[in-house]
């Protein structure tokens, strides 16, 4: 029997990166009208909060690029 290992492309991975920022400032702007009661202010929240966390989340995995803790060197099995 073979076995299937599935890779994920990279358009799948910008995909589920857009929805997951979508998911978090749709809650950002249910929490900010719940909290506020008004919707202007939710809406505007949520879209200074959609730019912020990107520009965040960029910077975030910048510093963890240069952090080794949890990377290994792969070594090269033959070289052609």
């Amino acid at each position: 029997m073979r076995q299937q290992i599935y890779e994920e492309h990279h358009l799948r991975s910008i995909i589920k990166a857009f929805t997951w920022r979508i998911t978090g400032t749709l809650d950002t702007m249910i929490i900010s009208f719940i909290i506020t009661g008004k919707l202007k202010w939710a809406i505007t929240i949520g879209i200074v909060e959609l730019f912020t966390k990107m520009f965040l989340y960029y910077l975030h995995e910048r510093v963890w690029n240069k952090i080794k803790i949890g990377k290994k060197v792969k070594e090269i099995e033959y070289n052609i």
